[in-house]
């Protein structure tokens, strides 16, 4: 097995050409036995195998830099960094992460888990190198669904100036997460079909380059921009009128070829872009079949690609794309958006019934979100539905363009709290503070399934900017008797007792009760209310909890700094309401990979440990 022989970092430069061809296969191979346990992505990094295989190759790590744009396809740089034995921990508490770790290798050059950041982090280094006088290769990766994101572009427009090395290397296999869509990919696709000015190019290329003058006449010939290069590759020009020199396509599966490619664009003292055609999930047929389907994937039968442990409960996704399914039909006016998520944010079955009412904008969040405003000056009801890591993206937007016009504008915030194996770039613990300082905003969160259903409906109805939010996972079906109507910054008592009152927000609501079960059996009195709204605070409820209650302990999973505890505190201040405040949240710090109960028990936010913390602050202080 030439796999066995991959322990280091470099390895793979005494693995005889002869038999890349068969690591090739064998790489894929571990990798679909390691993540059909572990869950993870798969059809990405089945697809840049041969990619990064020829990085390695024709590099010198740590001293040359890779920059994996998103990250999630880097596993196969992990397996060849000597990071192998790793991956049976992939993704868990305390073990291999998912995406790029300057902290786990040196080869990891740059932090990655969002979208279109690579080209700008590369030029950045590749700057850096040159101030200081560096020779090290600066290579960025970057997928075709990524260059759709209008930071990629910035990057671009900016290397273009440069008089030096930089590579930037476009994996283009047609997909982002979901199909891709828009005027980039129709771009892409006119270049996939150019094969001949690729040989032309090379052909000309190799026979001058090494002559005297060489360098000369080709810079020469590419400023000339002829006519007859103008046919053979209208789409490639782009890249070449921002001063970018364009090498491909390239076949990302052929070894020889890329490792040709990637020689080639070494040489020129100026950015170059390898455009490199790879097919996602390949050597998988399950996930060549279904590429979004195993982007991230839970574990699974190796022999047909099904999930070993398929879902039994209904997902907050799945009843936010049922209610949105509804609601679309019953109301004309109400449009949905995804930023290249239909599926992951529940928006497929929306979109089938309602083509025209379905925009997918492709990886560009700031641009959904203005989008979605221009949609409601026109009269319409958009439905943005996002991660809540992905939104962090559009903060701006969401101030001057939402918020600021004060614009009907619902943000459907899937995975927010703690989303567990992904890590600290997708953990969506953030999301209260940075909305709840902006004027305007509404932001509520659902404590069940049912209240998700009752919370879009208010929020498709109501005249101003709202944020829904809820987590990723099963949908909690518990307290289903208490269902009050939704009523504008109303919050819900659920228990309604005396000396201690746990307020929880949205899916927190499960844990406080589990909270209240601990403590009740330790003969507390203890109430239960459900938030309801972040923003507005009920400020009603705090009085009646201040005169029947010695002790007020909030409970939400955003970090504590600008979160809903912090604006508890500050309206009980504000009133001078006689009662003290306890709030848990997430510490002022970056949460690692982990499940959500490892992480929850690690921060103190598991009933155990809230329950213990509740007790002693109630008998030490309160009596």
């Amino acid at each position: 097995m030439n796999l066995d022989k991959i322990n280091k970092t470099g390895d793979i430069k005494n693995i005889p050409d002869s038999e890349l061809n068969n690591l090739a296969g064998e790489i894929r191979e571990f990798l679909i036995d390691k993540v059909s346990k572990t869950g993870g992505h798969l059809g990405a990094n089945l697809g840049v195998v041969e990619l990064t295989m020829a990085l390695h190759l024709e590099l010198d790590l740590p001293k040359d830099k890779i920059i994996w744009d998103v990250g999630h396809q880097s596993y196969t740089h992990k397996i060849l960094t000597g990071r192998k034995e790793g991956f049976d921990t992939l993704r868990k508490y305390g073990g291999l992460s998912g995406f790029p770790k300057r902290s786990e290798s040196d080869c990891d050059s740059f932090d990655t888990g969002h979208s279109s950041t690579s080209v700008s982090a590369g030029l950045g280094m590749v700057c850096a190198r040159d101030l200081r006088g560096g020779d090290e290769t600066i290579v960025s990766v970057i997928g075709d669904g990524s260059l759709t994101g209008g930071m990629a572009f910035e990057a671009l427009n900016n290397a273009g100036r440069f008089d030096t090395n930089y590579i930037i290397i476009l994996n283009d296999n047609d997909m982002s997460i979901s199909e891709n869509v828009g005027g980039i990919p129709k771009y892409l696709n006119s270049i996939r079909t150019s094969n001949g000015y690729l040989g032309l190019k090379e052909s000309v290329y190799n026979k001058i380059i090494d002559k005297p003058y060489g360098q000369e006449v080709v810079g020469r010939i590419r400023r000339a921009k002829n006519s007859f290069k103008s046919l053979m590759v209208p789409a490639g020009m782009m890249f070449e009128e921002m001063g970018i020199v364009y090498l491909g396509p390239v076949d990302g599966h052929n070894i020889k070829a890329l490792r040709n490619a990637i020689k080639e664009a070494k040489r020129f003292k100026r950015a170059v872009l390898i455009h490199v055609l790879t097919k996602k999930g390949k050597g998988f047929a399950p996930a060549e079949k279904h590429p979004a389907r195993f982007h991230g994937t839970e574990p699974f039968d190796v022999t047909n690609g099904v999930p070993l442990n398929p879902r039994k409960v209904a997902a907050w996704t799945d009843i936010f794309s049922t209610v949105m399914f509804k609601l679309g039909e019953k109301n004309d006016r109400i449009v949905a958006i995804t930023a290249a998520m239909s599926e992951g944010c529940g928006l497929r079955r929306f979109s089938k019934k309602y083509p025209d009412r379905f925009f997918d904008v492709g990886i560009a969040e700031q641009h959904a979100v203005t989008f979605a405003a221009g949609l409601a000056i026109g009269g319409y009801r958009p439905v943005f539905a996002v991660y809540s890591s992905f939104l962090q993206r559009a903060y701006d937007q969401i101030f001057s363009d939402i918020c600021l016009q004060n614009l009907p504008v619902v943000f459907a915030i899937d995975r927010a709290g703690l989303v567990g194996s992904d890590g600290e770039t997708h953990q969506g613990v953030f999301d209260l503070s940075y909305l709840s300082e902006l004027p305007n905003m509404t932001i509520c969160a659902p404590k069940n399934k049912w209240e998700l259903s009752d919370m879009l409906k208010f929020a498709t109805s109501f005249d101003g900017p709202v944020a829904v939010r809820y987590p990723r996972g099963e949908a909690y079906a518990g307290l289903k008797e208490y269902r009050e109507p939704v009523v504008f910054g109303k919050s819900e008592w659920i228990y309604r007792e005396k000396d201690i009152a746990l307020l929880a927000v949205g899916n927190m609501v499960q844990i406080a009760e589990a909270v209240r079960d601990i403590l009740k059996k330790e003969g507390l009195n203890v109430s239960l209310i459900n938030a309801r709204f972040v923003k507005p605070i009920d400020k009603e409820m705090l009085k009646e909890c201040a005169s029947a209650h010695k002790l007020l302990v909030t409970i939400e999973d955003n970090v504590l700094s600008g979160g809903f505890g912090e604006h508890i505190l500050s309206a009980v201040s504000e009133d001078d309401l006689n009662i003290k405040v306890m709030n848990f949240g997430i510490p002022d710090r970056f949460i690692h990979h982990g499940s959500v109960d490892q992480l929850r028990k690690e921060l103190g936010l598991d009933p155990g440990s809230i329950a213990e913390c509740v007790s002693g602050k109630f008998k030490t202080d309160c009596n």
